[in-house]
């Protein structure tokens, strides 16, 4: 990966944000991660597209933002991530969010136009169908599986990553840049991840107000072929995408990656590739 890179920290209500901040030669890119990721989620976006200049802030209650307080929520992150762009002097950018952080993108988008000039979605940020028997009271059950690794000391980033690329068949224990990403979750053997903003964050995608209809900015979708490993139902199906299409005029043609599954859009050079041309297509605007 090239391009001049910082870490600084930025005030935020309850604490300060770790953001990273990649100067190259692009105009300045707000990248936002997933729910249980963190800002090293961007690794193979940063190798695929090395020109792009990336604002990459770990969220609250994650890695190296862990020890803010207070609720978590995609309005909070909205005004937390309005903070970074303060603090940078970036009065408007371009938004890439990924799952998690492609819902806090149009909550950005939508509360502050005037800092957002457009959106790259990858597999997140538009209505997901409820998956059957969910409700508020029961998202921390569903969330036991990728919460498991929260109550559990790992004895070496080995171990970690053999555990994670269990659960996620697609992506490659091999991959340098996927070590690092977890690595960087780790701390004295311990993955610093809130379990409570992520159930707060995950019940606000599910259960929460949802805007994106108020998007008025040039929009991008970047989706899965499969949800989670190879055969599974995607986020979003081909009747979803026709769908949003029909109801919000700035999103482009989405771009399906083939032989993807969620994880697979940006942990893998394949899929960040297509999410770099997105960004690219949307930047030459």
């Amino acid at each position: 990966m090239v391009g001049d890179a910082r870490t600084v920290s930025v005030p935020v209500e309850g604490g300060a944000l770790a953001v990273e901040v990649v100067a190259a030669a692009s105009a300045p890119v707000l990248a936002v991660h997933g729910v249980t990721s963190n800002r090293r989620l961007w690794n193979w976006l940063r190798a695929e597209a090395p020109d792009l200049s990336l604002v990459m802030p770990d969220l609250r209650g994650r890695a190296g933002s862990f020890a803010v307080a207070g609720p978590s929520s995609l309005r909070q992150h909205a005004s937390d991530l309005v903070r970074v762009l303060d603090a940078l002097g970036h009065p408007v950018v371009d938004v890439c969010g990924m799952s998690l952080g492609g819902f806090v993108a149009v909550e950005l988008a939508t509360r502050r136009p005037d800092r957002v000039r457009g959106l790259v979605l990858v597999d997140g940020g538009f209505p997901m169908a409820v998956p059957p028997g969910l409700t508020p009271e029961t998202v921390p059950a569903a969330f036991v599986p990728q919460l498991e690794r929260v109550s559990r000391r790992w004895a070496d980033v080995d171990e970690y990553l053999a555990y994670f690329t269990r659960t996620n068949p697609l992506l490659d224990a091999a991959d340098p840049l996927l070590r690092d990403c977890l690595d960087h979750d780790l701390s004295d053997g311990r993955v610093f991840l809130s379990r409570e903003a992520v159930l707060a964050d995950a019940t606000d995608v599910f259960f929460g107000e949802s805007r994106w209809q108020e998007i008025a900015v040039p929009t991008e979708l970047v989706c899965a072929e499969w949800s989670s490993g190879a055969g599974t139902p995607p986020a979003y199906s081909d009747e979803a995408l026709a769908g949003f299409r029909a109801a919000l005029p700035s999103l482009r043609r989405p771009r399906r990656i083939t032989g993807a599954d969620h994880a697979a859009t940006i942990m893998t050079h394949s899929g960040a590739a297509v999410v770099g041309a997105a960004l690219h297509d949307l930047l030459a605007r």
